[in-house]
């Protein structure tokens, strides 16, 4: 009994999390003025129109991706509603595909320097391969296959939400947020791989 409750609480924070950090772009969206990383950006590179279009494009998409994503792993809706669970598995591919290729993009004009700039790019291109590594697998009706890398898909999608839990931790920890940054745009994401592989694993699903 126990453990159904704690599951039932982990599942409601995972949800909570994942909405409630989907939503946050509107903030950047409604601002009147500069809102939060935006500060770190030079006059320059927020006149520029393409970054603009990669950056909104990446947290609305990316976004829209944390928010639908986490119904995919509820066993109940694949059940009940499976015309619903590819719908929104198909929202769920669209959003990445777009919120991916636009992080990939800005990933290069990370604040932070090249160090932020690569652990942004990796995370980007990860995302983007398991995704479609997912999508390809369940057209092909390869199921532990879908399964397997819709876990690391939304492993590295979950980033969005670790990283606002680790950065004001890293920041106040080093007392410098250009540390904090550079250390969080690799942080963010590689425990979730850590923790969807062993996910995977408990499983028993053979991605090989």
């Amino acid at each position: 009994m126990a453990g159904i409750i704690r599951n039932k609480i982990a599942w409601i924070v995972f949800a909570f999390l994942a909405i409630g950090v989907g939503l946050y772009p509107l903030i950047y969206w409604f601002a009147a003025d500069r809102f939060g990383i935006l500060y770190s950006k030079t006059a320059e590179l927020l006149a520029n129109e393409v970054w603009n279009v990669g950056f909104y494009g990446h947290i609305t998409f990316g976004g829209l991706a944390l928010m639908s994503g986490w119904s995919q792993f509820s066993k109940k809706l694949r059940s009940k509603n499976l015309a619903l669970h590819r719908n929104l598995g198909k929202a769920y591919v669209f959003s990445v595909l777009i919120g991916g290729i636009c992080g990939v993009y800005i990933a290069f004009f990370a604040t932070g320097g090249l160090i932020a700039s690569l652990g942004f790019l990796c995370l980007g291109i990860i995302w983007l391969y398991t995704t479609l590594k997912a999508y390809f697998a369940i057209r092909a009706k390869d199921l532990a296959l879908h399964q397997g890398m819709m876990i690391y898909s939304y492993a590295a999608c979950f980033a969005a939400v670790t990283l606002r839990i680790w950065l004001p931790l890293l920041t106040i920890a080093f007392g410098e947020f250009l540390i904090a940054y550079r250390i969080v745009a690799w942080l963010c994401w590689i425990p979730n791989m850590i923790f969807a592989f062993f996910w995977v694993r408990k499983k028993g699903i053979n991605l090989a």
